[in-house]
């Protein structure tokens, strides 16, 4: 983003002022030059290697921290907070404005491993990494790892709430929880490098341990580069149902989020919530192989017509089925339109038959069908959409899936969006389709 706010600019001045004063070395201390030297371009050329096309990281947690935590461990803080730098300076960076977010960066880190070393020393990590005390020099390079995770989910959430006015709770929620574990495994690696350093083999031995982390850095890439083709097959396929049906652009993104928003509502792992969200945005993919003519008819469907739409979960589970990374997604683009009094299609199941992914979306398509303005219906106000779709709760949608909406919904709020065009007034709505009919009856 090219244009960055004042208060941002503001904020980053305030951080990489803080962190050069952390850079400036106490009276008496003395820096070790040479350690510092040899891990600042040790850090370097492992941000290099990890954001290269060979690796390809360009995720924020691609940042090579066993140096940088290893640097915590033998150092001063002051010259453990050096090592960051260069690194931090040179790095690759892909969003602009590129200068700001490198010194930015830069910054981060500083401040990150500068409370990690005093921590650590504070502690007396530093005689038990220099005794080759393992088991001793583990609790305070935990506490070290902790003080260097809180530092950094601080100052991110804290340009969050700066530069995007996110709200201040929504900032730092999660932040500590999600990026724990990795920095964690990343510590553990670096007390191992602080060890050897230490140990008579000295700073050769201590590069072995890079080679693991190096391995498993690869995988890490593959796992994203594997990620990002799914995303982008799955984007592929929303944007052929978008040209095909104009009438219902934005429509899955939406639905997507609704699934998400009741997932996270009722307390599944992060894991599932993505899965349930890949359920939303392909629920309806099978249009695909509806005709055009029917999706974009105006005026009433015949019984023969509306049949062959009714068909498009079963085409859509077709086309999915094989994608294994969607997981539970694959039945609920299948069993979206089935009713809990089995009154829906394509089977007619009932109850607790339908998988819950399936009662998820459900729901979701509906309130979005609700509150969007259609070719053939005007959008509802949100209150109006959720009383309906608890009128209907029990017979045609699950109801722990609709209270989770309505809390959800109450307290993060909704965007209705317009799917059809301003300019083209709404057709003859389909049969089953008025505004006054149940909440899902729509194409």
């Amino acid at each position: 983003m090219e244009a960055v706010p004042v208060r941002a600019r503001a904020y980053v001045a305030c951080v990489v002022l803080a962190a050069l004063l952390c850079l400036l070395p106490p009276p008496g201390v003395r820096t070790p030059w040479g350690a510092v030297l040899l891990l600042a371009v040790l850090y370097a050329g492992c941000e290099r290697v990890a954001r290269s096309r060979f690796v390809g990281i360009s995720h924020p947690a691609g940042t090579f921290y066993p140096v940088l935590l290893a640097g915590a461990f033998l150092l001063p803080a002051t010259a453990a907070a050096l090592v960051a730098v260069p690194g931090a300076l040179l790095s690759h960076v892909e969003q602009r404005p590129v200068a700001l977010r490198r010194v930015w960066r830069a910054a981060q880190h500083v401040l990150g491993v500068w409370a990690a070393a005093r921590v650590h020393w504070a502690l007396g990590g530093r005689d038990a990494v220099v005794a080759g005390d393992v088991p001793y020099a583990l609790g305070p390079a935990g506490a070290a790892v902790l003080a260097f995770c809180l530092v950094l989910a601080l100052l991110d959430g804290g340009i969050l709430a700066v530069a995007e006015r996110v709200p201040v709770r929504r900032a730092w929620r999660g932040l500590v929880a999600r990026s724990l574990a990795p920095i964690a495994v990343h510590g553990l690696a670096g007390l191992m490098m602080a060890v050897l350093w230490r140990s008579p083999y000295g700073p050769v031995a201590a590069l072995l341990v890079l080679l693991p982390m190096c391995v498993s850095w690869w995988a890490f890439a593959q796992y994203h580069r594997e990620r990002a083709a799914h995303q982008a097959t799955i984007r592929a396929l929303v944007q052929a149902v978008d040209i095909k049906d104009g009438y219902t652009r934005g429509h899955s993104e939406r639905v997507g989020q609704a699934s998400m928003m009741i997932a996270r509502e009722l307390g599944m792992d992060d894991e599932r919530v993505e899965v349930l969200r890949f359920a939303g945005i392909l629920h309806d993919v099978g249009k695909l192989g509806v005709p055009t003519r029917l999706l974009r008819k105006d005026g009433p469907l015949t019984p023969e017509e509306r049949r062959v739409i009714e068909l498009h979960p079963e085409y859509g589970h077709e086309m999915v089925r094989g994608i294994g990374f969607l997981g539970e997604a694959r039945a609920a683009v299948l069993h979206h339109h089935e009713r809990l009094d089995g009154t829906g299609y394509p089977y007619g199941l009932v109850g607790g038959q339908i998988p819950e992914s399936a009662r998820v979306v459900a729901v979701a398509d509906a309130f979005d069908a609700m509150t969007s303005t259609r070719s053939y219906s005007r959008a509802r106000p949100v209150e109006v959409a959720l009383a309906e779709l608890k009128r209907c709760s029990g017979s045609q949608f699950d109801p722990v899936m609709v209270a989770a909406l309505v809390e959800a919904v109450g307290r993060a709020g909704w965007r209705p969006a317009v799917t059809a065009d301003d300019v083209r007034p709404p057709r003859t709505p389909p049969p089953g389709a008025p505004v006054s009919s149940p909440p899902g009856a729509h194409r």
